[in-house]
């Protein structure tokens, strides 16, 4: 077999994408944000997805970055930080 040559693209987030499988009360919740789509999930999972993001967008914002201009590994770390705060 030939070698495989390791290519010198690394990866770029362009948006996530939340889903919330608890929504059983028949409303169909979507929410567009500037890095986000979220769709699905109880009242309650919605406003968590939709706090996340707009704490994610502050967090970058607050770097005086876009999403394209971060790593994927500093997108997941922003992600995780919006999560936990």
């Amino acid at each position: 077999m030939a070698s495989r040559e390791k290519s010198n693209k690394t990866g770029q987030v362009v948006g996530f994408l939340g889903v919330g499988l608890d929504g059983d009360d028949g409303h169909k919740r979507m929410t567009r944000a500037e890095n986000f789509l979220l769709v699905g999930g109880s009242a309650e999972t919605h406003e968590r997805m939709q706090d996340t993001a707009i704490r994610f967008d502050e967090k970058l914002k607050g770097r005086g970055k876009t999403l394209q201009e971060t790593s994927p590994e500093e997108a997941i770390d922003l992600l995780r930080e919006s999560l936990d705060s």
